[in-house]
């Protein structure tokens, strides 16, 4: 099928920040002395939204994080990718195709806005998305796993449901597209494939990618 609107994930599907913001906040977290590892924050974290990362911690220890954690965090993330992020490998061909096929597309993601566009700038992304098609789950109420951040964007790009396809490496985000009515592609680049159960297709390269688009 030739989808109305193609939506992806920000983080680990258009830029490789994963492993350097996971890395950041189970060193963050540890500090302020819940011990985590870099394993559990894939496990737990990946793919969420700030608050549920609050509300996991408060459920686990009845302790609430500090009042400026987001803040800190974010400012260690945002140096942290001027100095290392880039793109995953292969999306700058995927955009280029989807431009010439002139298929939509838009970005739908549980970070914030400022996350995602210090993101671009640094990586050149920024010139496929305009602020028009950047979605941030600041946008909606819930975040992933609820269908909310999904829907708010194909409403705001003028597609139904049943004719978006997301791109996405998080179980939340598999779970969210699924609850949106929309086909979903898991990239399994660092999420085990038996953890994105549902996904209408699995990938573990961009140029899979492309071919699942055509």
């Amino acid at each position: 099928m030739r989808y109305d609107l193609v939506l992806f994930d920000n983080d680990g599907v258009l830029v490789d920040s994963e492993p350097i913001s996971n890395r950041l906040l189970a060193a963050y977290l540890s500090e302020l002395g819940h011990p985590t590892s870099y394993e559990d924050s894939i496990r737990d974290y990946m793919g969420s939204a700030m608050h549920r990362i609050h509300d996991l911690i408060q459920e686990r220890t009845g302790q609430r994080l500090p009042e400026d954690f987001d803040d800190v965090f974010h400012g260690r993330v945002f140096a942290a990718f001027e100095r290392e992020l880039e793109p995953v490998a292969g999306i700058v061909g995927v955009l280029e195709k989807l431009a010439a096929d002139e298929v939509p597309c838009c970005v739908a993601s549980s970070g914030s806005h400022e996350r995602i566009r210090v993101g671009h700038r640094t990586t050149g992304l920024d010139r496929w998305f305009d602020d028009g098609r950047i979605f941030s789950s600041e946008d909606v109420g819930r975040g992933k796993p609820a269908p909310d951040l999904f829907l708010h964007a194909a409403e705001r790009m003028g597609a139904a449901p049943e004719r978006c396809v997301v791109v996405e490496d998080s179980p939340l985000g598999v779970q969210a597209a699924l609850a949106a009515g929309m086909d979903v592609y898991g990239f399994t680049a660092m999420t085990p494939a038996a953890k994105l159960a549902g996904a209408t297709g699995l990938f573990a390269s961009m140029g899979e990618l492309a071919d699942l688009l055509e």
